[in-house]
């Protein structure tokens, strides 16, 4: 009702039938109503009747209009109405009325009057002759006495009046109620020995308010009917029914034997669970039922509750005004038939109603027990044995004949107690029941489980069967980290109880799990575990034939089903890994090798099922050979012939060199590699040369040099005998030539501290040959040796000792009798302290673990041993062994705890490198430990088994005095109990397990012993407690929250007032259901100066020790800060540490005096956009407007002010109705873009927002629509996913809208995948929104209310537009009787669908799912995803203006874009010059390639990234991409450069800069202008700087290419994947061309980006300035071309390309990381992986890299090309735009919001689906440290040595694998939130 001075203005319309709604069927001309009639019902209402009209019509419009003047009042109503009641009217007012008959488009002609209430009234009362009407009855009063009828007869009844006191009647409503229920009571004789009245009130639980025998007189049953009170809640009308079966008809409630038992329900709605078992209980107990339904109460409903005929007992009525005219009726009814029962006990002989008794139960099983008893006495017809489960459920019963006393329950739930009554059913009447309870036995289970036959790819299960099984069901998952969800399960038939389990993996531990089924019930599980063979490598590698290029392997096979084998060598170094494949060979030669190289070899047999772990091995290759016996002969006065004796036949040529000894140029010449000797002619006669000569070998590799002296012959003398050692005789004195004793000297041998030297003697006139030798730095080595003196016979030297890992330059010098010789020097280097290799791991057990190592190519002294823990401290260990020891066992180690191994060579001069790595013992410890059963003095902790335990010592220490006590329990024992504890107080339980004498560290909880029974308080400032426990309001039983009040406890308050403010938090919170992690938790903080945590949200989990807590709060005082006490509760309360759930509502209460003494304004309002819910209760001196700026919206039922503390009782139930609604609503309230609405923000739930894209694997973040709008980018198999019971704990509303905006990309794949959807545990899928990229059809799917799946899918033009690469905004309306499409802001699409049943909440929701996916391991599609919300309304999409999309954008009614800029029209101006050159943001679209252009220089080679290990390639995709492998380390030679289109790739920043500087001024509105949109070629619509479709004119490319400066080039090095660049350039070309460009050429540009041809189509054209700016479209063309980045729009534009594919750093090292060896490869290196996976794939062969070219620069920015038209100034420019693009105008269709209730019988699972292993989205915490275990009889390693320098504290250590080895692991599809993964300059961490 309107107050009275808001009647002045308005009224109200009523409607005797359902709620007004549309139909659209009509047909032919209308014909109007009939019979207008008036009827007043109360002094301000008027009740208005007509006939209706023949022929079909949709429904009424029913027009009402003050005769003064005013607003006329419309009301549509449905066809079936033939009456209305107009409210709030003025009686001395005259109205006009209007009713028309309306069909879709046809109207009748009106049915009119006119009304005045007075002139109805005065009309009435003259006719004195007619009965008084009824209807004309004042509503609001009781009806006068001796106006009713009476019940004179002297039969007396039992009358039990069941009322609904539901929500929906209302409280104005349940006063009619009342006056209903007085005038019911007034018609009968009521009295303790008369007819007697009980009344039962119900909602969603029901209540007695009062017994039958609880009032004496009729004047007390009336008091107590006016002074009922209003119950609230949910309509339950099957419970309630069984509630006063069992508790108002019984003697103790007043029900007399032999007495009439009348039921009268009123109700007014459909009841939420069945109703017609209960009411057949009833009739069969005898007792008559009569039905009174009101308003939207179910007729059949009715008639299904009340006892036959119908006629009699059932009523209905249109609304509650009209109750008052049933009274009548239903009296003289009810009256007539107590008679009529009277008689017929009276003339029956009714037997004793005794019960049965001696309730016995017996044959126990698993499904079922039997039931006995003794005989009811009496003519029993018949027993009624009704049982159901302890714990909730449905009764089911079974009735027997009444000569039985026992009967069988079938069909039980194992392990379940069961409540059971027996009720003797006489003729007219039951007994009462017999009770007992009975527990089912658990299902056997299997037993004996055995796991053989194991193979490498399966093994056989076998077990000892179960008796009465329907089958079994085995599940088998491998335990390897990550395969854990790879469980599979398998069903089969009882008769068979041995399998073959295949398709295993190999080497993997598998658990198998079998069930024994009881039909869908399963017995408890029998486990086992095994692990399967590995696949056998081959053995016993050996070298042979090592030269300098070629080395031949051998091995032993591998079993007979290898199929062959895989070799990869690696140099050591890491630059080169190379491989092949062989068939079934045990040899195999390797060629091509560098010489002096050490390679590492890696052999794996390749099976069916994958390959084997390597053996592997290394060698180093011999040096090349130098050239043999070179010497010199046949001189002449100018020549000399050269010869020497080859030594490889893989000789390429000889390089032969001279230089006289006194000076001269020096001469060269090439000689063929076949040839042996060269005679060198045009010398100096009379001339010493020296001579040398190399080899050049086909590698380009290079012998070492041989050097020989020789001379030529004087010419007046003979010609010496041996040029090199004679002299020429001649008449002058004699000269002799040089002589040299020595040649072809060699070093070899080298080891870590020597070298020997080797040479040949030429000349055996040596007496003796002096040896030197200096380091190379020119250093003399040791002094006592740097000279050796040899005998000139001796042609050998060993030299030691020297330095290791140094070059060292030897000299010898042959000593001749008469002089010294020719000295011959060469280098030779000592090798280093090589450090051992190839460092595993194995036989890992709980104290212990294996280490092993390849021996270094040094020979060694020993190795040395360091070990030390990494989780825990502890003191470094090592121990020593010997040279020929290359495996440990290391004992006496902690369990589950991680090393650091290093191993050091020990050497004579000092210890290598370390070989370092990380060793991990298995855990000795218990799993899920956890308490029970807590009490005062004693507490019980479980835990799980582990598999290997022998002993569990179990001990509870109490940490308040220190005391401890402990207890040794078996192996498989996984719980126990300790008493005589000390209440209160906190215990820390450790549980050790044992294995033998191993013990593993102590698993530990705390837990806290329940306190004693608090005391009452004897001083007055206490509040004594209260004596029971509340009990939970029935709209609290669904509250699930995270609740917390901020009480005041300011000086103001007093220690009285907050005794009350404490009396209160005790009710409210007494109201609540369930207390802790599964219902609402609740923490209190106290504040005045400062904020005081009274408790936190996880500190109680029961009810009762929560409200004695809040009774023992002691009071703080101080001033009022309350904003620091909001802010302190988001700190320190709402954290994961205090019990914060996700998902869950947080709702905070503040309660306060006076106005707070800081800022309350800013932390509320933080808080209630990140979606908490204020309520604010101010008492007396609150200041209300700051209450208002605390609390939620709306004020009404957030707000509360009550004058004083006693006042605390007027708001307490709407304060407890409004917090638990909030904390049970299915939609909370959020708040987005400064707007309140029910809903979901989905993309803060999935992490989709900037402050945590970072941490969600598979996205990075892009701009959106407009640049200021960041959009997410989802890459391929991202699988974005959520627990479903995070996002929508309670399911999803039956009404609601799904909202999108998104862009399918170029590389989202054809094939069906889910935009978003909701999968149950199974992986099946409940609900969602399907995209068929290939079919180009949309379809929406779910469950309905019955349980049956269905599907709706919409297609069309509108529905394909979305998938030609624009952004769309979709959204997916969802009622319970249609489903609408809304594309950009136009409805397109309507299909009809059932109504939706609720989900599980126990799955995931996933973004973006293929639908060919199965089970976890699934793919997904890469899309951009900008917006995604769930509303919980219909009518969203209706106020949606899609201001997000720029073709759409209103700026005079959308908000302003942030960062926005603004300028003026008038202020336009010539266009300006051409910028420099711009970047390379703005790109065409891909389109038509046009002519490429000349081609730019070759870009310059990229620079040699550091070698790192190579992940698999991940998604490609922008900077930013989250989940791209690590990048891999650089090509050897680094040939593959920048991308290489410094140019062509780059946009022409002339061409970009049109498009900004010229100040048209504003582009005007989009979409108001620009009807010539379909024109197309006319091209840009005035869009400067970019006008024209993209790729149109290609022939401008040259122009283009000089806006591309090398940066553009460098940067692209870094977009390495194709997809980027075709990110870039979409980005771009949005950017450019605008939305009138956008709409107007919408289909030729979708198939530009999609490569699809098409026709240009007439789209709705959003087009800028009219037509002015389109004129010089012709440059338009040139400007755009400009951008020949449009030719590279996949990411590698054409021939440029070639040099960018080779530059990819990572690129290289995916193909060239080393395999084997120290650094080893990390996969198969094999080909090299296609750089990601857009679009472009390989840009063609790698050309040469070329010289370093310019960096980029390819000449001028070039010619601009005519300028574009003026350009524009657009306040959206300045934010940029992204790819928007939309259609359509929004619409103002509302629809009606109708919320589906939650379905309070929905039981979810408490147990998360992902914990445990198979959980790949949640990540489990450590164990705790261990404990130190006991020594064994082992000798103990020695703490480390401080001298050893070499032992460094090092926190990264290898992973224990063979080098290289694990790079080519079988890679297996796991994801995981803490994967570590590549981030780059989006700020996201490298890995």
């Amino acid at each position: 009702m309107l107050c009275r001075y808001e009647i002045q203005s308005s009224f109200f319309l009523a409607v005797l039938a359902i709620a007004a709604f549309f139909i659209s069927d009509a047909h032919g001309q209308v014909s109007p109503p009939t019979r207008l009639r008036y009827n007043v019902v109360s002094p301000d209402s008027v009740q208005i009747s007509w006939k209706a009209p023949k022929g079909q019509f949709t429904g009424y419009k029913l027009l009402v209009t003050p005769s003064s003047g005013g607003k006329t009042n419309q009301l549509v109503l449905q066809n079936t109405a033939t009456k209305a009641i107009i409210q709030g009217l003025i009686p001395d007012q005259n109205y006009a009325l209007q009713i028309i008959a309306f069909s879709e488009d046809k109207e009748s002609k009106p049915a009119q009057g006119q009304f005045r209430i007075k002139d109805i009234e005065r009309r009435k009362e003259t006719n004195k002759s007619k009965v008084k009407d009824p209807e004309k009855t004042n509503a609001s009063k009781p009806a006068p006495e001796g106006s009713l009828f009476t019940c004179k007869t002297p039969a007396i009844a039992d009358i039990v009046i069941l009322v609904d006191g539901s929500w929906s009647i209302g409280r104005f409503n349940f006063r009619l109620v009342r006056l209903f229920l007085e005038n019911l009571v007034s018609a009968f004789n009521v009295g303790s020995e008369k007819t007697r009245v009980g009344l039962a009130q119900y909602s969603g639980d029901p209540r007695i308010e009062w017994h039958l025998n609880a009032y004496g007189t009729k004047d007390a049953v009336l008091d107590a009917v006016r002074n009922l009170p209003y119950k609230g809640g949910n309509t339950l009308t099957g419970l309630a029914l069984t509630y006063i079966l069992e508790n108002s008809f019984k003697p103790e409630a007043g029900a007399r034997p032999g007495v009439s038992k009348i039921g009268i329900l009123i109700t007014d709605g459909k009841s939420q669970d069945d109703v017609i078992p209960p009411a057949k209980n009833l009739r069969d107990a005898g007792i008559e039922l009569f039905a009174i339904g009101v308003k939207n109460a179910d007729i059949n409903e009715l008639k299904e509750i009340a006892s036959e005929p119908d006629s009699t007992h059932v009523y209905n009525v249109a609304d509650f005004n009209f109750m008052h005219t049933i009274v009548e009726g239903l009296t003289r009814t009810v009256c007539s038939r107590v008679e009529e029962q009277e008689k017929e006990i009276k003339g029956t002989i009714v037997a004793s109603l005794g019960a049965p008794s001696d309730l016995v139960t017996s044959e126990v099983t698993a499904r079922g027990f039997r039931v006995s008893w003794t005989h009811a006495p009496g003519k029993v017809e018949k027993y009624r044995v009704v049982y159901y489960p302890t714990r909730g459920g449905q009764p089911e019963e079974v009735v027997v004949d009444g000569s039985l006393s026992t009967a069988v329950l079938q069909n039980l739930m194992s392990l379940t107690e069961y409540q059971i009554a027996v009720f003797a059913i006489y003729s007219n009447a039951a007994s009462e029941g017999l009770r007992g309870t009975e527990t089912t036995l658990a299902l056997p289970m299997a037993s004996d489980l055995q796991l053989y036959d194991v193979s490498q790819n399966s093994m056989r299960a076998k077990w000892n069967g179960v008796a009465g099984a329907t089958g079994y069901m085995i599940l088998y998952a491998p335990l390897t980290e990550g395969l854990a969800a790879d469980e599979k399960e398998i069903k089969i038939g009882a008769a068979s109880t041995d399998l073959e389990l295949d398709g295993l993996l190999p080497n993997t531990e598998y658990t198998v799990t079998v069930y024994a089924m009881f039909g869908e019930e399963a017995s408890d599980p029998l486990t086992g575990q095994e692990t399967t063979l590995p696949l056998s490598p081959p053995a016993n590698l050996k070298f042979s034939d090592v030269g300098h290029s070629s080395a031949k392997l051998t091995w032993d096979p591998a079993s007979k089903n290898v199929h062959g084998y895989r070799i990869m060598y690696v140099k050591t170094d890491g630059t080169e890994t190379n491989e092949v494949e062989v068939g079934r060979v045990s040899t195999h030669t390797l060629e091509s090798l560098t010489s002096l190289t050490e390679y590492t070899v890696a052999i794996f047999s390749l099976y069916d099922e994958g390959q084997s772990e390597p053996l592997t091995g290394s060698f180093t290759t011999k040096r090349v050979p130098a050239p043999q016996h070179l010497e010199i002969d046949e001189a002449s006065v100018d020549s000399f012939r050269v010869s020497w004796k080859p030594t490889s036949s893989d000789t390429a040529f000889y390089r032969l060199a001279w230089i006289p000894l006194d000076g001269g140029d020096s001469e060269e010449v090439v000689i063929s590699g076949d040839a042996d000797s060269h005679v060198i002619e045009g010398l100096l006669p009379d001339t010493e040369y020296e001579v040398s000569l190399l080899a050049v070998f086909d590698d380009e590799s290079e012998s070492e040099v041989v050097a020989i002296l020789g001379a030529t012959v004087a010419r007046t003398t003979a010609i010496p005998s041996t040029v090199t050692t004679t002299s020429t005789a001649t008449s002058k004195p004699t000269t002799a030539v040089f002589r040299t004793g020595i040649r072809n000297l060699v070093i070899d041998d080298e080891t870590t501290s020597s070298l020997r030297v080797m040479w040949d003697i030429s000349d055996y006139s040596v007496q003796q040959f002096r040896v030197t030798y200096l380091t190379a730095e020119g250093d003399r080595a040791e002094e006592a040796v740097r000279m050796v003196m040899v005998p000139g016979r001796q042609n050998t030297l060993l030299l030691q000792p020297l330095l290791s890992d140094t070059e060292y330059k030897v000299t010898i010098t042959p000593i001749y009798s008469d002089g010294e010789g020719v000295s011959v020097s060469a280098p030779g280097k000592t090798l280093p302290l090589s450090a051992p290799r190839n460092l595993r791991v194995s036989d890992e057990w709980y104290n212990r673990l294996r280490i092993s190592w390849d021996a270094p190519p040094s020979p060694t002294m020993g190795y040395r041993i360091v070990y030390k823990p990494i989780n825990i401290p502890g003191p470094a260990l090592e121990t020593f062994v010997g040279d020929d020891i290359n495996t440990i066992l290391i004992l006496n180690l902690f369990s589950g705890t991680e090393y650091s191994v290093k191993v050091f060579a020990s050497y004579s001069t000092g210890f290598s490198d370390a070989l370092t790595g990380v060793a991990k013992t298995l855990y000795l410890g218990v799993t899920n430990l956890d308490s029970y059963q807590v009490r005062m003095t004693s507490l019980c902790a479980q835990w799980q088994l582990h598999r290997h335990a022998t002993a569990y010592r179990v001990v509870i220490e109490s940490l308040v005095d220190g005391k401890k006590r402990e207890v040794n329990l078996g192996g498989g024992t996984p719980r126990h109990c300790f008493f005589e504890l000390m209440p209160g107080t906190e215990y820390k339980i450790s549980v050790h397990t044992q294995l033998q004498e191993i013990e593993g560290p102590a698993v530990s909880i705390m837990e806290t012993t329940l306190p004693f029974p608090t005391q009452p308080p004897t001083t007055p400032s206490t509040p004594p407690p209260l004596p029971t426990i509340p009990p939970a309001k029935e709209v609290c039983k669904a509250a699930k929250a995270d609740l917390a009040f901020l009480v005041d406890g300011s000086w103001s308050i007093g220690d009285d007032n907050f005794n009350k403010i404490i009396g209160f938090l005790y009710s409210t919170v007494g109201a609540l259901d369930k207390i802790g992690p599964d219902g609402t938790q609740v923490a209190i903080i106290q504040f005045s100066d400062d904020p005081r945590t009274e408790f936190k949200l996880n500190a109680y989990k029961t009810k009762e020790t929560l409200l004695e807590a809040i009774q023992q709060i002691a009071y703080k005082g101080g001033n009022t800060k309350t904003g620091k006490a909001i802010k302190h509760a988001r700190e320190v309360l709402f954290t994961g540490e205090a019990g914060m759930r996700r998902g869950i509502p947080k709702v905070l209460v503040v309660i306060t005096d006076g106005r707070s003494q800081d800022d309350v304004n800013k932390v509320s309002r933080e808080m209630q956009l990140d979606g908490f819910s204020f309520f604010a209760i101010g008492v007396a001196d609150a200041d209300y407007s700051e209450l208002v700026n605390i609390g939620s919206k709306p004020s009404e039922r957030h707000v509360f002010f009550v004058d004083d503390f006693d006042a605390f009782t007027k708001i307490e139930d709407e304060l407890i109705t409004f917090v638990c609604e909030t904390a049970s609503a299915t939609c909370p309230l959020v708040v987005k873009d400064g707007n309140n609405f029910a809903g979901f923000k989905m993309m803060e739930l999935f992490g989709l927002v900037e402050k945590e894209f970072s941490a969600v694997e598979g996205v990075s973040m892009e701009p959106g629509t407009f640049n200021v709008y960041p959009c997410y980018r989802l890459h391929k198999d991202a699988l974005v996913s959520q627990p479903t019971k995070y996002l929508h704990p309670e399911g999803l509303p039956s009404d609601y809208t799904i909202t999108f905006l998104f862009r399918i990309l170029p590389d989202t794949p054809q094939e069906p995948f889910a935009l978003w959807e909701i999968l149950n545990e199974e992986y099946e899928p409940l609900v969602g929104v399907i995209l068929d990229n290939g079919g180009k059809t949309l379809t929406f799917f779910n469950y309905d209310y019955k349980g049956d799946f269905q599907t709706v899918t919409f297609e069309g033009p509108e529905i394909r537009k979305i998938f030609y690469g624009s952004f769309h905004k979709l959204h997916v309306v969802i009622s319970k009787t249609t489903a609408k499409i809304i594309i950009d802001c136009k409805q397109v699409s309507e299909k009809t669908i059932n109504a939706a049943g609720n989900i599980s909440s126990d799955g995931i929701e996933v973004l973006g799912r293929m639908v060919r996916s199965r089970g976890p391991r699934d793919n997904s599609a890469p899309l951009q995803l900008q917006m995604f919300d769930i509303v919980c309304a219909t009518s969203w999409a209706n106020r949606d203006k899609c201001c997000e999309l720029p073709g759409l954008r209103d700026e005079e009614n959308c908000p302003a874009l942030p960062h926005a800029c603004s300028c003026s029209e008038a202020n336009k101006g010539p266009l300006g010059p051409p910028g420099p050159p711009g970047g390379p943001g703005v790109r065409g679209a891909k389109g038509h390639r046009g002519d490429p252009g000349p081609k730019g220089p070759d870009g310059p080679r990229g620079e040699i990234g550091v070698p790192g290990p190579q992940g698999p390639p991940g998604p490609q995709g922008p900077s930013g991409l989250s989940i791209q492998g690590l990048p891999g380390p650089p090509g050897e030679k680094g040939e593959k450069g920048d991308l290489g289109f410094p140019g062509l790739q780059g946009v022409p920043g002339a061409s970009g800069s049109p498009g900004r500087d010229g100040a048209q001024g504003q582009r005007g509105l989009p979409g108001k202008d620009g009807p010539t949109g379909p024109q197309g070629p006319p091209g840009p619509m005035g869009i400067p700087g970019a006008p024209g479709v993209p790729g149109v004119t290609g022939s401008q490319g040259p122009q283009g290419d000089v806006g591309a400066p090398g940066p553009p080039g460098a940067k692209g090095e870094r977009g390495e994947r194709g997809d980027l660049q075709s990110q870039a350039m979409v980005r771009a070309v949005a950017r450019q061309v605008c939305e009138q460009l956008i709409q107007g050429h919408m289909a030729r540009y979708n198939s530009i980006l999609n490569q699809i041809p098409s026709q240009s189509v007439s789209t709705r054209t959003i087009a800028g300035p009219p037509g002015e700016p389109g004129r010089p479209g012709s440059p338009g063309p040139q400007g755009e071309q400009g951008s020949p980045g449009m030719q590279g729009f996949p990411g590698s534009p054409g021939q440029p390309g070639r040099p960018g594919e080779r530059g990819l750093p990572g690129e290289k090292g995916e193909k060239g990381n080393p395999g084997v060896g120290t650094q080893g490869p990390r996969g198969p290196p094999g080909s090299t992986g296609l750089p990601g996976e857009s679009r472009t794939g390989s840009p063609g062969p790698p050309g040469s890299p070329g010289p370093r070219g310019p960096a980029g620069h390819t000449g001028p920015p070039g010619s601009q090309g005519p300028s574009g038209p003026p350009g524009y100034c657009d306040p959206s420019s300045c934010a940029g735009y992204g790819m928007g693009g939309g259609y359509g105008e929004p619409t103002d269709q509302d629809i009606p919001v109708v919320q589906l209730p939650h379905n309070s019988y929905q039981i979810y699972d408490p147990e998360d689906l992902y914990d445990g292993e198979q959980q790949p989205y949640i990540v489990h915490g450590s164990h705790p440290l261990p404990s130190p275990y006991s020594q064994s009889s082992y000798p103990s390693p020695h703490l480390a040595q401080p001298e050893f320098t070499p032992v460094r504290e090092e926190l990264e250590a290898a992973e224990l694998r063979s080098p290289g080895i694990s790079r080519f692991r079988r890679k297996t599809a796991k994801r995981s939130v803490n994967t570590p993964v590549a981030k780059r300059a989006n700020g996201k961490k490298p890995s």
